[in-house]
Formats: structure tokens, sequence, C-alpha cells
């Protein structure tokens, strides 16, 4: 049941995924120069946060080896919080190295999944994210720990929700200061972010929160606005509604950018964002990567996109 938001005047901040998220499992190489057009373009849509790039061995992900030139030559905008996912020290160091604002540490609350897409144990990583945590420090360079698979797992099933909150004040505990709760493989629903999201937010405000949610199984948007009602702002989303992870069966892309932008301009809830620009950067997506991309909004149109009626179209015809 998709519940009944109470209150619209708070704005819920969109993330973008896409030229990380959404671009990592690409098959077909996507060139440096598309992909900073691509972020330039984001960075005057009203973005306030762009997941840029990432940072992992050019071997696990070869569709991102170019992070550090990608950082290097985007025009940065005011104002816009330009983030790079790092999995490790080699890689937070290449990405402060880079510029990035904001280093987006990840691991699993599944130990098998955390296995297949990190290589090593839960207790592992975050012993490595301790030592990472005094890189930044006295800069103005961010930090921010993603729990993944926090709602489900493809290999082990259910996550006990004490589990992801013992990993979520881990990272509080040594000096992370913003969490993600990911659905990497879209397995949550509303009931169960509803609930997670109240716990979580017992532990940590409203503004250091995101949710990251994929629309596999076609619960993406109404889990998102049963986040909000439970008091979460801030949502990662794809342009497109690209992406999905290369270490889950089955699992298809994120929520889709101008889809979640459209559904919250319907119901009255600001974003800040451009939706007309959103849909025609998406509807330029396929020519970009060779094939059609799971956005609804941008084959549709909005709401109020209206069309001459039938006799209207013949009468021009004539």
């Amino acid at each position: 049941m998709i519940p009944m938001i109470r209150n619209f005047s708070e704005r819920l901040i969109v993330q973008e995924v896409a030229p990380r998220d959404g671009l990592q499992i690409e098959p077909t190489w996507v060139p440096t120069d598309a992909k900073v057009a691509l972020i330039d373009q984001l960075s005057s849509a009203g973005f306030t946060r762009i997941e840029a790039g990432s940072f992992v061995s050019p071997k696990a992900i070869p569709a991102l080896r170019d992070g550090a030139e990608v950082f290097a030559r985007i025009r940065r905008q005011p104002g816009v919080v330009y983030v790079a996912l790092i999995p490790n020290m080699r890689g937070a160091q290449r990405a402060f190295q880079a510029g990035a604002d904001e280093l987006n540490l990840v691991m699993s609350a599944s130990q098998t999944h955390n296995r297949a897409n990190m290589r090593m144990r839960c207790e592992d990583s975050l012993a490595a994210f301790a030592d990472i945590v005094p890189l930044t420090a006295g800069t103005a360079v961010t930090l921010n720990g993603t729990v993944a698979t926090a709602f489900g797992c493809p290999f082990e099933g259910a996550i006990d929700e004490d589990r992801v909150l013992a990993i979520v004040d881990h990272y509080l505990a040594i000096g992370i200061g913003a969490i993600t709760l990911a659905d990497t493989t879209g397995m949550a629903n509303p009931r169960q972010v509803a609930r997670l999201v109240e716990r979580v937010l017992g532990r940590l405000p409203a503004s250091a929160l995101t949710l990251h949610f994929h629309n596999t199984r076609g619960l993406g948007l109404a889990n998102v606005l049963a986040a909000y009602e439970a008091g979460a702002r801030r949502f990662d989303a794809a342009l497109g509604g690209l992406g999905g992870c290369p270490f889950a069966p089955g699992a298809s892309g994120n929520i889709c950018t101008e889809d979640l932008v459209n559904l919250c301009q319907e119901i009255g809830i600001e974003t800040g964002i451009d939706l007309p620009k959103l849909i025609a950067m998406s509807r330029r997506l396929p020519a970009l990567l060779g094939h059609e991309v799971p956005g609804q909004v941008a084959k549709a149109g909005r709401n109020c996109d209206l069309h001459p009626a039938p006799w209207e179209r013949e009468s021009a015809a004539a």
C-alpha cells in the first residue's frame, strides 16, 4: 500500500548516480568526452549532488577506468557536490587526489554479497574504512558510508534489521557522518522501508541519510514515498533508469531520475530539478548506449504534454 504523504513542504533531494552506477555495467565503452558532457549537463539541471564516478580496480569495473580524467575535466558548478565511490584505501587516495568532494565507502550487510562485490568479508571492509577516515581529517572532503543489500540479499535472503543498524552504528562510531541504505537488488517493500528508515533516523538527521532503490520488482517509487513519509529526504536515482549490480543475478536498474522528479512534481514535492531538461537528456541515451532505457516519462511525456485531437492531425496532414 502506498502511503499518504502528509507533508509536501520539505524538498526531496535527488542525487544523480547515472555517471557511476548507471554506466558501470554498460557493455559498450562510453568515451570519456561523453561522460564529461553528461555530468556537465546534469550539473546545470538543478542537482546539488552527482555521483560522478568510482575509483575501483579497472579490472573489476573497466567501464569506469577513466575516473581520474573525468573528475579532472568536468566543469564544476558552485553548490554541487561531486561524489566518488571507493572500495578501499587505494581507491580513496585516488579519489582524494582527483578532487572528489565526497567519498562514498561501500560494503554489504550480506557476507556473501560483500565477498562477491568487494572480495572480502564485512569485518575486513569495516577495518579498512577505519583506516580511510584519517585521510580526510581537517579537509572539506566528506565521507558517506553505504550499507548495500540493506533490504535483502539475492544469495542470503532477508537481512536482519539489527545487523543493518549495527553497521550504521559502526560507521558513525569511526567518524563517517552520512549513511546510505541501499536496496542493491530491488528486494525492498514499502512497509520494510518505512520501518528501517524510522529506526535509522533515530541515530542521525534526515540530512545525513540517503536511500538507494532499484526498480527490479517494480516497487522503486513506492519505496521512495514510504521513505519520504518516514522522514527521509535524500534519494539516489539514475537518468533513464540505468544501472544494476554486476554481482547480483537479475538486478535491474536504479529508480529513474526523470520518473522520480515527475512523480514529485505531480504530487507537489519540490526538487529544484529541471524536468524537461532531464527528459531531453534521457531521450539521447539510447543513441549513446546503443539500447533503449527503462525510464517511462521520457517515452510517454509529462501529463501536461498534450496532443492534438485526431481530427486536428488529419486536417493538418490534408
